[in-house]
């Protein structure tokens, strides 16, 4: 039995300049966040990223690590009294997109499932009537059409192939050889990504034995297979600020924090400062203790009733 567990700096070096890496999740849910603060930290750059983005793509883009993003979207989910999943433009990101600092290539949310599926199945192209009409032949011009080969010669947008280096993904529980299940409301096509990449890796809330995931979930939950993961990394919070259903919610207050460094470059960079310029077993001491100080009652009650899965790391 391979035992696959890494740590994030681990899967970092492994990383290349130049390289395209899928991102999982869905814009402020369930994001590899522990995944992305170590790319930050790095001195990586010129990546290209694919994603249905959120603060991932904000993070990367404002530490300059990014040349490219290919995306169907790149937002933030936030509170509001009509709707808990509003969606909102990724402040860093748009800033990045006006002063030209990344190249934008653009795609409708079927059509990037539709590319990832394509590298999966390892086949150029998968015809769709999605894009048809719309200004994303103006704006990509990686776009092509085809002709249906068949009787009814139909004119089909020809969804390529988008073929990753590297997946990285969070879930919420994995076993050490690479299995993978998510528990919450949607996979939000993580599987698609490692299936799209040549290397996957996958961040959970919890490394258990592979018997306990039947006991977390229905077996439509197990969707990750370890023959699409390279590594495993067990990162309790892993995920925050974004979200990680039913484990915890967006954290709120963090991320207005993190939207306001977008206004100017002294923000960001004391926002790098306090959060980013340091170890991961730094950030999520440093999260406990502000969380803490917000709620102390509420902040001990979900450490007990979460178990606070990273006491398997010696967190404390």
């Amino acid at each position: 039995m391979t035992d696959k567990r890494l740590t994030e700096d681990d899967v970092v070096a492994e990383l290349r300049d130049g390289m395209t890496i899928g991102i999982g999740g869905w814009g402020s849910r369930r994001k590899p966040m522990s995944l992305v603060r170590a790319i930050v930290r790095s001195s990586l750059r010129d990546l290209t990223i694919v994603t249905y983005g959120g603060p991932d793509v904000g993070l990367l883009c404002a530490a300059g690590k990014v040349k490219r993003v290919a995306y169907a979207f790149v937002a933030l989910d936030q509170t509001t009294p009509a709707n808990p999943h509003t969606a909102i433009l990724e402040p860093h990101f748009r800033g990045a997109r006006q002063r030209g600092e990344v190249e934008d290539e653009p795609y409708d949310e079927g059509m990037l499932l539709l590319g990832l599926q394509a590298a999966a199945w390892r086949v150029p192209f998968l015809p769709t009537r999605v894009g048809l009409g719309s200004d994303l032949f103006r704006d990509n011009p990686r776009l092509r059409t085809v002709r249906s080969p068949y009787a009814d010669g139909e004119e089909l947008v020809a969804a390529p192939a988008l073929h990753l280096d590297a997946a990285l993904v969070h879930l919420n529980r994995g076993d050490e050889r690479g299995n993978g299940q998510f528990i919450g409301p949607d996979l939000y096509f993580d599987d698609l990504m490692l299936g799209a990449a040549e290397r996957g890796f996958l961040s959970v809330e919890r490394v258990v034995e592979t018997a306990e995931l039947a006991k977390e979930g229905s077996l439509h939950t197990l969707r990750i297979n370890r023959a699409t993961v390279t590594g495993v990394i067990e990162a309790p919070y892993g995920a925050h600020f974004t979200s990680c259903e039913p484990d915890y919610g967006r954290d709120e207050e963090f991320q207005k924090a993190y939207m306001a460094t977008a206004k100017s470059a002294e923000s960001w960079a004391e926002f790098k400062a306090t959060w980013l310029d340091l170890s991961e077993a730094d950030y999520q001491a440093k999260r406990r203790a502000a969380a803490t100080a917000a709620s102390p009652t509420v902040a001990a009650g979900a450490r007990v009733r979460e178990g606070d899965p990273g006491s398997s790391r010696g967190e404390t």
